[in-house]
């Protein structure tokens, strides 16, 4: 036998096997294995296991170390500041917009959507400081802006996905996130933070840090239901008191609402108090608990604040306060949006013609405009005199009684002050009661203006045309549309005349001026007229029949119209009625400011043809009751050279009164919003009621009035004789095979802008049929000169 083979009884193994010869292997099944299989099981499984556990952490040590190569090499891109504007960028808070009046004195601080105080850091409690530090940075004091194993411990839950990812933010992070950085989610944002709010330490102090914290931060909502910003605001709208003055429970509260704002908050958007207070309230005891396990307060404390019923110190749910600043504060706040509004979507690739064409492109730059100037420290000069504007709104206020017909029913106004020169607007009345109606009737209701269409779209451009003079005559022969209805005038189907320019204008007839247009039509587009004036009906408006009485799909603004009559009290000359004079930023430098574009609508002549016409319109014509008015209460102030027209819709659902002097063009509308028709009586209660008005504003502001000045007739105005029968020259006209010679008839003196009078002939006028001209000759008185051939 081999000696290597040989039995050697210290082995173990060996000395067993004397005793089992049967070296096979035991049945499973045998109940005295099963602890040797279940050890050889466990065995692997553990040897496994460890072999597992040390893969993934050789594989998560790659990679925490790779990701902590790329986040340094992050670092080293990070632009700093320099202190000062780092310290600008971490204090700024959103700055206050307002909006002031043309002699600088303030209208209103713009509203924004955040409300926020600032306060200095003795104005904070302690508390309220400690409560924060131990809740979200228990090592504020300690650290130089940063944690470095919060950091780590963040960045590896991050690479590995596993535990807490949390960032790991310190108050100077969260603080340098919210001023400085956007809020994107990058590797590259964090390495920002880490750089900046390590900065941020050697620059400032640990109070000043804690304290802008506090001031810029999100704290819910306040007790009517608005967004609130900074613990000033968060103390005074959730408790009434003063940040230096909150009790315990109320400092642990408040510095509970920064992680979840309105999670916590006890109040909804819609100034309610929560039903379910349980989130903030358990928020509250977590803070107190905090400060307690910072031994911060003594456990009687912590106990006795914890069991305090907080709900107690609530403030009650109150709405909103009203917006005292009614129309003005609205309609400057709106045009100051309008006119910033280009600058956003320019830099976008968008066209006015795309802002206009899209309602939806429309609203989100509009919105988004108006939300940065409410936070953007900016100062909106308007044009707006505040003598003017108020005496207006007195004078509604006043006066407005004139307006009542005993319904029970609010007849609403709009009026417009603007200068002729500049269109700048001293002020306008947006309506009778801001609280009742906050529709602005002077620039957003468009309502159908009537016969005050006939100078601006009818007259005057045919003037402009060499197609009419002052004293050219017009059929008031009855007469229809093509559909078959009649064309009315106010108070008859016509006259069976013929009418001037001048008297059909001065009465305001419809028949002759329909008659006119349809004329006009076959040699011009009036359409280009309103198009220098910025009137915008639809295209197809302009060839309608009606439409010089009026019959617009929309109508026009009180804006619109006083602007084109100011266009005729200003030569002919077109400018933008305009409220926003500059705006400036809180450095006082100018972003925006108004810069007159001048359009020349009418040549100078038929501008002053017309107001020489539309001063017989106020005194002998349809407008007389306000010049009787003005007579009324001054005398002095109805001796201004006023010239204006009188407007009235279909079923009288509108009327309009607008009148010029040499310096402004005064509006008034009234109507019914829901276009109730009106009794015919009102029509001459707008005038007198405008006069009313007007005398108010004079009295505060004569001025911008003008009242010694006068229209003139341009000097390239013709002014010639003509036969006061035909409204032409001079000459023989053949009639029913007669001639007649009209030489020895009278003659006045027609106004002409360009070409002058043509030569009588038969059918002299504009519209009628040869019947309506040969009953017309049946009553020509004949010259004694006159001799039949």
């Amino acid at each position: 036998m081999n000696e290597d083979n040989q039995f050697d009884p210290s082995n173990e193994l060996n000395s067993q096997v004397p005793e089992q010869l049967d070296t096979q292997t035991p049945e499973p099944n045998s109940k005295h294995d099963w602890p040797f299989v279940l050890n050889v099981t466990y065995r692997v499984i553990r040897s496994l296991m460890l072999l597992l556990i040390v893969v993934v952490l050789a594989v998560a040590t790659l990679g925490v170390g790779t990701g902590i190569g790329y986040f340094a090499s992050l670092v080293k891109t990070v632009d700093v500041p320099k202190p000062d504007d780092l310290i600008k960028k971490i204090s700024n808070l959103d700055q206050q917009s307002n909006m002031t009046y043309a002699d600088g004195s303030q209208i209103a601080v713009i509203q924004s959507d955040l409300i926020r105080t600032n306060v200095s850091s003795d104005s904070i409690s302690d508390f309220i400081k400690e409560a924060l530090i131990s809740t979200e940075d228990e090592n504020f004091f300690k650290h130089k802006g940063i944690v470095p194993k919060a950091i780590a411990r963040a960045t590896i839950s991050d690479v590995i996905g596993i535990g807490n990812k949390s960032g790991g933010s310190t108050i100077t992070q969260q603080l340098v996130k919210q001023q400085v950085l956007t809020n994107e989610t990058s590797y590259r944002r964090k390495a920002s933070e880490i750089v900046l709010a390590l900065k941020t330490e050697k620059v400032m102090s640990k109070d000043e840090i804690l304290s802008s914290y506090l001031n810029v931060s999100p704290f819910g909502r306040n007790n009517h239901g608005e967004n609130i910003a900074g613990i000033e605001e968060a103390a005074l709208g959730i408790f009434g008191v003063h940040a230096s003055d909150v009790t315990l429970p109320q400092a642990a509260f408040l510095a509970g609402l920064p992680q979840s704002p309105i999670e916590y908050s006890p109040y909804t958007n819609d100034a309610q108090l929560k039903e379910d207070l349980s989130a903030g309230l358990n928020r509250k005891n977590d803070v107190l608990f905090n400060m307690y396990r910072e031994k911060i307060i003594t456990k009687d404390e912590y106990e006795a604040a914890k069991d305090y019923d907080l709900k107690q110190d609530f403030l009650k749910p109150e709405p909103k306060a009203q917006n005292d600043n009614g129309f003005l504060y609205n309609y400057i706040y709106d045009e100051a949006t309008r006119v910033l509004m280009p600058s956003y979507y320019e830099a976008d690739g968008y066209t006015e013609a795309d802002i206009n064409e899209s309602k939806q492109l429309f609203d989100q730059y509009f919105e988004r405009v108006k939300k940065d100037i409410a936070r953007s420290g900016y100062t909106i000069h308007s044009t707006i005199d505040k003598t003017t504007h108020n005496a207006m709104q007195e004078a509604v206020n006043n006066f407005g009684y004139l307006l009542d017909d005993g319904s029970g029913k609010l007849l609403e106004t709009g009026s417009v002050l603007m200068d002729n020169q500049t269109g700048r607007i001293y002020g306008f009345i947006g309506g009778r009661d801001y609280n009742q109606n906050q529709n602005n009737h002077a620039f957003q209701t468009r309502r159908s203006p009537g016969s005050t269409m006939k100078p601006i779209l009818a007259y005057a451009p045919a003037i402009d045309n060499g197609i009419i003079g002052s004293e050219s005559k017009l059929s008031d022969y009855p007469l229809k549309y093509k559909n078959g209805q009649e064309v009315k005038n106010y108070s008859d189907k016509g006259s069976n005349s013929f009418k001037s320019v001048r008297e059909a204008l001065k009465w305001s007839l419809n028949i002759p001026v329909v008659n006119l247009y349809n004329d006009m039509l076959q040699s011009i587009d009036p359409k280009q007229y309103f198009d220098k004036m910025n009137i915008g009906l639809n295209p197809d408006e302009y060839y309608r029949e009606s439409i010089p009485l009026g019959g617009t799909d929309h109508g026009l603004t009180v804006l619109e119209e006083t602007e084109a009559y100011a266009t005729l009290a200003n030569k002919g000359v077109y400018n933008k009625g305009y409220s926003i004079e500059k705006i400036t930023n809180e450095k006082g430098d100018v972003i925006y400011e108004h810069k007159q574009e001048p359009n020349q609508v009418f040549k100078p002549a038929t501008a002053s043809i017309m107001n020489d016409m539309m001063r017989d319109v106020l005194k002998s014509g349809t407008g007389q009751p306000a010049q009787d008015a003005l007579k009324s209460v001054n005398p002095t102030l109805a001796k201004a050279d006023w010239v204006g027209k009188t407007g009235t819709s279909e079923n009288e659902q509108d009327y309009w009164f607008t009148a010029s002097t040499p310096g402004v063009t005064m509006s008034s509308w009234i109507g019914y919003d829901d276009n109730t028709k009106m009794n015919s009586t009102w029509n001459k209660q707008n005038m007198v009621y405008w006069a009313y008005m007007t005398n108010y504003v004079y009295q505060r502001n004569p001025d911008v009035f003008k009242a010694s000045d006068k229209f003139t007739l341009d000097p390239s105005v013709k002014k010639e004789k003509v036969v006061e029968f035909t409204g032409e020259k001079v000459g023989v006209v053949k009639v029913d095979n007669q001639q007649i010679n009209l030489k020895g008839a009278k003659e006045i003196d027609s106004l002409y802008a360009t070409d002058g009078p043509k030569d009588s002939v038969f059918k002299f006028g504009i519209g009628g049929t040869d019947a309506n001209y040969n009953d017309a000759w049946k009553t020509f008185s004949k010259p004694a000169t006159n001799k039949r051939k």
